[in-house]
């Protein structure tokens, strides 16, 4: 008995941290709770410590004991609500739960919220596991991170589903290792600076997407073991990609070996339980009022970079975290303490959450899914922003796509669809998102949204990309656009690669590598993406001929290219535009040319300008437009280029 108290007291969280935890800043608390191998006077085990506040009693229970609950029951440690227990002899690799007699005296199974893997679904238990024995190789790329600036560099994000993006013959995923080998060239080939992947945390069910998680902590064993994915991160980062994962923080799906009334109570949810619920989900949403959860899910933000090295989250469903009411789905109306629908409490996690990020990764990427007209999201927290550093432009995909679907012939009538972004372009640092939102549940592919015949749905797609990566904020794009999946999303299957099979596919997929290649080049495009130095207009309001033509300038004098986009069927000759310089221009991009499956109608020659004002502008040229297209020009110069282009 003297033995277990002395080690009761030795692996119990100090003061402190205890302190901490229950203060909401314990911001490493997976290092405090969970199962952890240790050695403790001479002897190697495992330590286990959970919270579970309410609970009459705790054991630990496993393949070790045949579970049973009576062999080795845990120590609450002074009235913490946190309980403990050393296990001699227990090594990595060892099945276990916590069997938690509730207050009405029941007994439930839960999967450890902080483990860190798990049984392969439909098991559920958790397993203790080490992740320290990964050697890493990607020292450059950790080394250059603090030094990188995200707002003044291309960002290209590819949004990847894990599990379906490409399937073994007999419908098998690929393990991380098998899927790094199989898409890290593909990906760099193609010139995308980041991946996002859809959560990668331990969720029950595939077709949740991840979205509905158990095990915040625990990599999940869809694919493999925590060294594989630490193996495919490392190999993304050797390869010049960095890695973004989603990350859910609103809610949880209500498994009975998960989170939902761990200890018999509502624990990790509130208590009321209109707040609990998110019914257009299922899942109940966190309890931002208890200070402990600020620990768990900030802990866990600090986790995946820490322990994985991950660069960046895309933060879900924002909306639904600073508002009540947002996609409730029930009808009901609930309101805060003061009668408004903001939740103050979670608007105060989100701030210390990226407080507490960008205090220990300087240049971490938090970009949130916010769909409202929330002020300040990318604004820093000491200047009563939210404090992300990126936001999705969700009112710009939404009106982009709303126009394109529109027949060519009536676009004059929704031309303000086209252009009231650059109204608000700046007013946040911006992600422009095609994601899998986009392109799931009947809304069909980017492809298929076109309208028109098949050679005029990929004219109108090729003219949209281009479009996207003149306009100003960083891209994301969502998995098989890249060659125009014709299909919308199916998650059970993988691609659809046969499409290489066909040469409008094939030319199409040359056209967005040749586009990404232009975007890293072209310094224009991204240098000041943020700024409103970095855009000005020529033609906004020729709405009659759907033409509209704008500058995208660099930080240097005459770093500029001009971006005229044609999103009507008609074609032009001596078209005239305003320039702001005289001298000659050239066509360095141009969407309709033949070897990206269009009717290759260029300007091949270079431009002499007019003494002429238009648009303006001081001079002017004449050029001819091809229908369903994007020109990009430049001025001609004879300075010798270092470093690609401008």
């Amino acid at each position: 008995m003297e033995k277990t108290v002395q080690n009761h007291q030795q692996i119990s969280p100090t003061e402190f941290d205890t302190y901490l935890f229950h203060e909401g800043t314990l911001y490493e608390s997976y290092k405090t709770l969970g199962a952890h191998a240790v050695e403790i006077d001479g002897q190697k085990g495992v330590k286990f410590a959970v919270w579970a506040p309410h609970a009459k009693s705790v054991s630990v229970v496993g393949s070790f004991n045949d579970w049973e609950g009576s062999s080795h029951p845990m120590l609450q440690t002074a009235d913490s609500g946190i309980w403990v227990l050393f296990v001699p002899g227990l090594k990595s690799g060892e099945l276990y739960k916590y069997e938690i007699e509730t207050p009405d005296g029941q007994k439930v199974l839960k999967a450890d919220p902080y483990a860190f893997y798990s049984e392969l679904r439909p098991k559920t238990a958790s397993i203790v596991y080490e992740l320290d024995n990964y050697t890493w190789h990607d020292h450059r790329w950790m080394k250059h991170k603090p030094k990188y600036d995200p707002y003044h560099k291309p960002m290209l994000i590819y949004e990847m589903h894990f599990g379906s993006w490409k399937k073994k013959p007999n419908g098998d995923f690929f393990t991380y290792r098998e899927m790094a080998d199989e898409c890290i060239s593909y990906l760099t080939e193609h010139g995308y600076t980041h991946i996002e992947l859809m959560p990668m945390m331990e969720h029950p069910f595939d077709r949740s997407w991840g979205y509905q998680i158990t095990g915040f902590y625990s990599i999940t064993s869809r694919y493999g073991k925590p060294e594989d994915f630490m193996y495919f991160v490392d190999q993304c980062h050797q390869n010049g990609i960095g890695i973004i994962l989603d990350w859910v923080p609103v809610h949880f799906c209500k498994d009975a070996h998960g989170l939902g009334r761990f200890d018999g109570t509502p624990l990790y949810e509130p208590v009321d339980p209109d707040q609990a619920e998110r019914p257009i989900w299922g899942t109940y949403n966190f309890d931002f009022k208890k200070p402990e959860i600020f620990s768990f899910l900030i802990s866990n933000a600090i986790f995946w970079m820490d322990v994985y090295h991950i660069d960046g989250f895309r933060v879900d469903a924002v909306s639904s975290l600073i508002y009540l009411n947002h996609d409730r789905g029930d009808g009901k109306k609930i309101t805060n303490q003061y009668g408004g629908d903001e939740n103050p409490e979670a608007v105060d996690f989100i701030k210390k959450l990226n407080e507490a990020v960008f205090r220990k990764f300087p240049n971490a990427l938090m970009i949130a899914e916010e769909a409202t007209a929330w002020p300040l999201v990318t604004a820093p927290t000491y200047d009563r922003g939210l404090g992300f550093n990126f936001k999705w432009n969700m009112g710009w995909v939404h009106d982009v796509l709303r126009y394109m679907q529109t027949d060519e012939d009536k676009r004059p009538e929704v031309h303000n669809l086209l252009t009231f972004s650059f109204h608000y372009a700046f007013s946040e640092n911006y992600v422009l998102p095609f994601s899998h939102d986009e392109v799931v549940y009947g809304k069909r592919s980017l492809l298929n949204k076109m309208p028109g015949d098949f050679p005029q749905k990929f004219a109108n797609l090729r003219l949209l990309y281009a479009y996207f990566i003149t306009h100003p904020g960083k891209k994301l794009i969502f998995m098989g656009s890249e060659f125009g999946q014709f299909d919308e999303w199916k998650d059970l299957t993988e691609l659809d690669w046969n499409l290489f099979e066909f040469d409008t596919h094939r030319k199409f997929f040359q056209y967005t590598k040749a586009l990404n290649a232009f975007y890293n080049e072209t310094r224009s495009l991204w240098r000041l993406d943020h700024e409103q130095e970095g855009f000005e207009w020529i033609d906004a309001n020729n709405r009659r001929q759907s033409i509209i033509i704008f500058i995208r300038k660099g930080k240097r004098r005459g770093d500029y290219c001009i971006v005229l986009c044609n999103f009507s069927k008609k074609k032009y000759e001596n078209f005239r535009i305003g320039v702001p310089s005289f001298g000659k221009y050239i066509e360095i991009f141009n969407s309709d040319d033949e070897k990206f499956g269009g009717s290759g109608q260029l300007n091949k020659n270079a431009i002499q300008v007019d003494k002429e004002p238009f648009h303006n502008q001081p001079y002017s040229m004449a050029i001819n437009i091809p229908p369903l297209s994007a020109l990009i020009f430049e001025k001609q110069t004879t300075k010798r280029r270092r470093g690609g282009r401008k």
